[in-house]
């Protein structure tokens, strides 16, 4: 059983599917901590498929590029956090990249406990409207009241969003980071930590009091207007089903969650801020002398800052992998 501690998904619905920790991951598929409680109108967890049933499912998801230097092969992965339970098969490029790597690289290792030690985070105080909008949100998915109080303000509405998913058949059991994880444990291949928890922290939570009760004002005005954010939540995973990049790079037309200055700012720390340290990191554990499966969150792939380009700035060549045709 894994440890509880606070998520830090992004400040956003649909930024959290796509960038950002496995804290919240860890916790819900470890202890079942959050779970909704079951109630006719709260959206259960979605259930395992019948081996028969995961096998006929199992296709390419997602977008997958190779990545070459020094004479060795490895393999990076677009990633997103959430899943269905159809997902948990590995598709032809995932069971390829597996059966030829030496281990797989995570953002940050959603079933090693020790990597979820959490560090002192801002408290960012609330007035008591404030604080009933929160407690409305909790209500909304089946939580009492300040069930989640001990987690930041941002981290608690990054957890609503993740609960709402559910009515979409969507958890973070299923999420590709999770999977990779036991996958690589099943085939004896080791987990490495592309970032720490920290590090994370940092990007994910503004030290700025007003930039943090600005983001958890767009998260709760998101949270009020569940249909529209379902809508996003539904488009987000069919863009990243179909691995359409150039959809992706559009996000910030379409996600309903770029509205001003202070959004694209956020957006910009929280994916373009990070992918220079994810390339680096990439690029010393590939000069080890070991081949990768490298898996980091999918918007990490789009605009002028993308992790391809700046993998390629290393000295990789990165090359588009095609889908396998379905059956």
């Amino acid at each position: 059983m894994l440890n509880p501690s606070p998520s830090t998904f992004l400040a956003r619905a649909s930024r959290a599917l796509t960038a950002g920790s496995l804290v919240l991951a860890a916790l819900l598929a470890g202890t079942g901590a959050l779970a909704a409680p079951t109630k006719p109108t709260c959206p259960p967890e979605p259930a395992p498929l019948p081996a028969d049933r995961l096998a006929a499912q199992a296709k390419d998801r997602g977008l997958m590029w190779t990545i070459k230097r020094d004479g060795r092969t490895s393999y990076l992965y677009a990633s997103l956090h959430v899943g269905r339970p159809g997902w948990a098969a590995p598709g032809p490029r995932l069971r390829q990249a597996l059966d030829e790597v030496d281990a797989v690289a995570l953002e940050l290792d959603p079933l090693d406990r020790d990597a979820w030690k959490m560090p002192p985070m801002p408290e960012l105080p609330l007035d008591a409207a404030m604080r009933q909008r929160l407690d409305a949100q909790a209500a909304a998915v089946c939580l009492e009241p300040r069930a989640l109080a001990a987690m930041h303000p941002l981290l608690q509405t990054s957890t609503y969003m993740l609960l709402r998913a559910r009515t979409l058949g969507l958890d973070v059991r299923y999420g590709q980071e999770m999977l990779l994880s036991q996958w690589a444990r099943d085939r004896g291949l080791p987990v490495l930590a592309l970032e720490t928890l920290q590090g994370q922290l940092e990007a994910l939570l503004p030290a700025d009091a007003e930039a943090a009760r600005h983001e958890l004002r767009s998260n709760l005005q998101q949270l009020e207007r569940p249909k529209s954010l379902l809508r996003t939540l539904d488009t987000m995973v069919t863009v990243y089903d179909r691995g359409d990049l150039a959809r992706l790079n559009r996000y910030a037309d379409w996600c309903d969650c770029v509205t001003d200055a202070a959004d694209r700012a956020a957006l910009q720390r929280i994916n373009d801020g990070r992918n220079p340290m994810l390339a680096q990191r990439i690029s010393e554990l590939h000069q080890r002398g070991q081949s990768m499966l490298v898996a980091v969150g999918a918007m990490h792939m789009t605009g002028p800052r993308a992790l391809t380009t700046l993998l390629k700035d290393q000295g990789f060549e990165v090359t588009l992998m095609p889908r396998a045709a379905s059956r």
